[in-house]
């Protein structure tokens, strides 16, 4: 029996406790032998409630969903972090390491709309961003998001919207003026959202009247890391890194290690306007990625070695900067 529990420091979010509570329900089968216990912190992003998410602000802080958990590992009042990570820096502390990656949930965004009937305007199932009407309404924190909205569609009206899966859901429903947001579907998956095969959306707290459409990757490229939960711990723990060994899925490992050298290549943080997806096909992996800096839309595409992930990042950063 281990002499003193391992923690595991998480946000205190729905999504975040979802994905905390996951991994460590996987550490607990994998070694029944510790004892696992969970720490809640609050980060700054949780603090900044109503800071504006939709633009690079140089005020706000680095890390604003992983300092506060980055503090905890460093001070050993933690052991491993659980982030979302797309919130997680490509650059860490000296001394944290991003140590495993779970198996990926699918990496696409979804849009939820209101049904014909609803209160405001609805639509029919299964909509698409070209049936939106002229000028309509869509919600979004991302800038990733909205610039790849106003690409198909530059005469959409984009609003910024906060808050976790149900309230977005329910400030769509509840708001005429909305006609829709966008929400990535790995974090429905992960809070048991299911979204039914004639577009209706299945789970607790789910307003009525609400429809969704998974958008393709050829309408909407995921931000670097989408869908993937990022286990951060201290360099050189040996019985951590004997754990995170065992969480770990290396094509998602691999995959994400080339999103993030594309992002940290073109010098941004989670916020910045750029879209990435990496996929492994044996011993290659493909790369495609959008950047909307500076108003204008570049795309870049590449395959090369799996052992050289981080090098396609960071060349396909080059060929779009």
């Amino acid at each position: 029996m281990a002499d003193k529990p391992i923690i595991i420091c998480t946000r205190g979010s729905a999504l975040a406790l979802a994905q905390a509570n996951f991994i460590a329900g996987q550490c607990r089968a994998a070694f029944p032998e510790f004892n696992f216990e969970l720490q809640i912190i609050k980060t700054t992003g949780d603090k900044l409630q109503k800071a504006s998410m939709a633009k690079t602000d140089p005020s706000l802080p680095k890390g604003l969903f992983t300092k506060e958990l980055e503090v905890a590992l460093l001070n050993g009042e933690a052991d491993l972090a659980v982030h979302s990570l797309k919130d997680l820096p490509t650059e860490l502390p000296t001394g944290l390491i991003l140590a495993a990656t779970p198996k990926r949930e699918d990496v696409r965004d979804v849009m939820i709309y209101r049904a014909t009937g609803s209160a405001g305007r609805g639509f029919p199932p299964h909509l698409t961003v070209n049936d939106l009407p002229q000028g309509a309404t869509i919600a979004t924190s991302s800038t990733r998001r909205k610039q790849s909205l106003l690409a198909l569609r530059p005469d959409l009206n984009i609003e910024e919207i906060r808050g976790n899966v149900a309230t977005r859901m329910q400030k769509v429903a509840d708001k005429p003026e909305i006609d829709g947001t966008i929400l990535a579907l790995a974090g429905m998956t992960r809070l048991n959202f299911k979204i039914n095969s004639d577009g209706t959306i299945q789970g607790e707290s789910v307003p009525a009247g609400m429809l969704a459409t998974v958008l393709s990757l050829n309408e909407m490229l995921p931000c670097v890391g989408q869908g993937a939960i990022g286990i951060e711990t201290r360099a050189n723990d040996e019985r951590i890194a004997k754990i995170c060994a065992k969480l770990n899925h290396p094509d998602t490992f691999q995959a994400v290690t080339a999103e993030r050298a594309f992002l940290r290549g073109m010098g941004g943080g989670c916020q910045s306007p750029v879209g990435a997806h990496a996929v492994i096909a044996g011993d290659r992996i493909s790369l495609k990625a959008i950047s909307f800096r500076d108003e204008k839309v570049k795309r870049g595409e590449a395959i090369r070695s799996a052992a050289e992930a981080a090098q396609l990042g960071q060349h396909i950063a080059d060929e779009l900067k």
